[in-house]
């Protein structure tokens, strides 16, 4: 599936909004190694933990998709009106003050942080559009990555190189989609 024309002219101006939303907060943001969670570092490298940062919100900013002429595209409206307990832009995620001592909430948002990071702003909304697109939210490729780690953690699988699995993983898909393209 190609991404509609529609959505990629949009691209600027999602990632305008991301970078507004990012500075507008960035007086708030913390690493999360601040946090001092036991099991996170088993799993990440102190970079990953010292670079990514954290922002406690009561509402977890979104793009207004609609406002930006998105907003005909069902999963797209879908996932703007989505009640989340977090979310992640590049190097920050955002979660709901509730959920600040939730680990598991937390090694989830960093699988997006490397998402971002190894893909880069571009090819990560790109990717990520196009998974909510085909398959929705819940199944979008990146957030059934999240979770299939998340579950691991959750089972308590001894600790492993997160970070180059997710790596390893997001370039299968980012190839498989290039295949299904053509």
């Amino acid at each position: 599936m190609r991404l509609p024309p529609l959505i990629l002219e949009k691209i600027p101006l999602i990632k305008q909004w991301i970078t507004t939303t990012l500075e507008k907060h960035k007086l708030y943001a913390r690493p999360v190694a601040n946090l001092n969670f036991s099991n996170l570092p088993l799993y990440y490298s102190k970079r990953i933990l010292n670079s990514a940062k954290i922002v406690i919100v009561d509402k977890i900013p979104i793009p207004p998709l609609s406002e930006m002429g998105l907003g005909e595209l069902e999963n797209l409206k879908n996932f703007e009106n989505g009640n989340y307990a977090g979310v992640t832009y590049m190097d920050t995620y955002f979660l709901l003050r509730d959920c600040l001592t939730n680990e598991l909430l937390h090694f989830h948002e960093l699988v997006h942080i490397i998402q971002w990071e190894h893909l880069g702003i571009d090819k990560f909304l790109l990717t990520y559009g196009e998974g909510i697109l085909q398959h929705g939210y819940i199944n979008s490729p990146l957030e059934a990555m999240a979770r299939k780690y998340e579950k691991l953690f959750n089972q308590k699988t001894s600790s492993y190189d997160i970070e180059n699995s997710v790596r390893k993983e997001l370039d299968k898909i980012v190839s498989d989609i290039a295949d299904n393209r053509t």
